[in-house]
């Protein structure tokens, strides 16, 4: 297995670096440095202070190549303070990003955790009632049900959900964030519940597929045969030989928990990292969206790791070699 760690880990490397050069290649190849200012400051922003703000972000040096010196240049800076963590400051408003992220975590945090912890377990419970039941009328209209919430829009969910529970019955407020603990979740209890219902349809759809192959498995025909009950055979035998599938679904939104939703931070006012993106997006600031971007590349390959080696705590036919 330790050989099999340290070659995905090499393998990882391969993947973070590769990740690297094709972000140095979109930010500071298709994008000029000038351009990054003129968006900056504005399309009337005098020459002066272009050039005034590309030597203050350090962009006016070589790309590829100083003949002076091979590390002054922008690729050498841009691989060495990704890989450090040393982000720099916001081609926005000068702000270091690294303290954009850390002030960023813990609302993404906040509201990820639970929606990701309450959605897994209600998805979990919905596929298996529906599995249960296979080819009956329960059966049929979960899968309606589920195919028709995964093709309703999330900013239908939202805007529902805003307009319902926080105007009309002033449940929830609609929108805003308190850091305090005793109050941030009287915010976050509209977004959880509204990402919740979004998740519902494509999450029960997808488990209860995994539910139904294993449920045409042999061992589940033997353990019938054997007289074993519907149900014990769905919560021990079936939930338990679908975990391999299950921790693939659930590592991909590993990543998410960190960076946090960006249209459900944005609506609802949540200053996590997820609305950073969005307002790198549209603020222009090229230099936080590319930091972004590398802790999520980081944040899915970690996960994947680790989901590899869970697998043989899950499943002890699989061997890592």
């Amino acid at each position: 297995m330790i050989a099999y760690i340290v070659r995905r880990l090499l393998h990882g490397v391969g993947i973070v670096l590769g990740v690297l050069g094709l972000l140095f290649i979109l930010f500071f190849t298709v994008t000029s440095p000038e351009g990054m200012a003129t968006k900056a400051l504005g399309e009337k922003a005098p020459p002066e202070a272009i050039a005034q703000w590309v030597t203050n972000h350090g962009y006016d040096r070589p790309l590829f190549w100083n003949p002076e010196s091979w590390s002054d240049t922008l690729l050498v800076d841009h691989y060495y303070s990704m890989l450090s963590f040393d982000f720099g400051r916001s081609d926005a408003d000068d702000r270091p990003i690294m303290d954009r992220i850390k002030q960023g975590a813990k609302p993404s945090l906040y509201l990820t955790v639970p929606l990701f912890f309450i959605g897994l377990f209600l998805s979990l419970s919905g596929a298996m009632l529906v599995a249960f039941f296979r080819g009956t009328f329960i059966d049929k209209a979960g899968l309606v049900v589920s195919v028709l919430a995964m093709s309703i829009p999330t900013m239908v969910y939202i805007i529902a959900g805003q307009y319902i529970l926080g105007k009309v019955l002033l449940w929830f407020p609609i929108s805003g964030f308190d850091r305090d603990p005793t109050m941030v979740w009287k915010f976050l209890m509209l977004p959880v519940i509204v990402g919740m219902i979004e998740s519902l349809g494509g999450g029960v759809r997808f488990y209860r597929t995994v539910f139904l192959e294993e449920s045409n498995r042999d061992y589940v025909r033997t353990a019938r045969a054997k007289g074993c009950g519907e149900l014990q055979l769905m919560t021990h035998h079936v939930l338990g030989n679908a975990m391999i599938p299950l921790l693939t679904q659930v590592v991909v939104a590993i990543p998410h928990l960190f960076l946090g939703a960006l249209l459900t931070e944005s609506f609802f006012g949540i200053p996590g990292l997820g609305a950073a993106m969005v307002e790198a997006i549209h603020g222009n600031d090229f230099s936080t969206l590319r930091a972004l971007v590398f802790i999520g590349c980081l944040l899915f390959i970690v996960a994947q790791i680790v989901t590899d080696i869970a697998y043989t705590v899950v499943d002890p036919r699989v061997r890592l070699k």
